[in-house]
């Protein structure tokens, strides 16, 4: 099997929310994921229902690939749209995994998880998007569409991988 010379890894645009939710957040959670999908990037989430649940089936429907990290210790509790199930019998402790293993966050809503997880990925000095309505936070992005939202995600992750190949350049440099 001939091995690429560098493989491009697709990016992982995590999306984070409330557990259980009504059909208006579903509607925007669906649509993140969509967007998501279009774009090529993985999609990455954690709870079982919820906004995780529609975003997984928006992505689904686009032909996109979700991947979902369980806070138990059986794949089985996956729901039905997730492709990848990673069980990490850890609870809410997987917040920080879903976290440092997205290249951007997307919350759509949530509660008291999904706070620790946009501070996780704040802490980590991951881009944090919030759907509007949302938490006011310092150093969070405020996007009026989920469409917007990813947009800006996509944008900040772009800027991002710009900024370390330039340091990498100075820091070869000056060698």
């Amino acid at each position: 099997m001939k091995v690429p010379a560098k493989a491009v890894a697709r990016k992982q645009i995590g999306v984070i929310g409330a557990g259980a939710c009504g059909s208006e957040v579903r509607a925007l959670a669906e649509r993140v994921g969509r967007e998501i999908a279009k774009r090529g990037a993985v999609l990455l989430c954690g709870r079982l229902g919820g906004v995780m649940e529609a975003a997984a089936y928006g992505a689904k429907q686009e032909g996109g690939i979700t991947l979902g990290i369980l806070p138990g210790a059986l794949r089985e509790e996956a729901n039905l749209w997730i492709d990848i199930a990673v069980v990490s019998g850890m609870g809410h402790a997987r917040n920080a995994l879903i976290a440092q293993s997205s290249d951007a966050l997307i919350a759509v809503n949530g509660e008291y998880g999904t706070l620790s997880e946009i501070a996780l990925g704040l802490k980590m000095g991951k881009p944090v998007v919030v759907v509007e309505p949302g938490w006011k936070i310092e150093g969070v992005h405020r996007a009026k569409s989920p469409e917007e939202a990813v947009e800006i995600a996509f944008r900040l992750t772009e800027d991002k991988v710009k900024s370390l190949r330039e340091s990498t350049k100075e820091s070869t440099k000056t060698s």
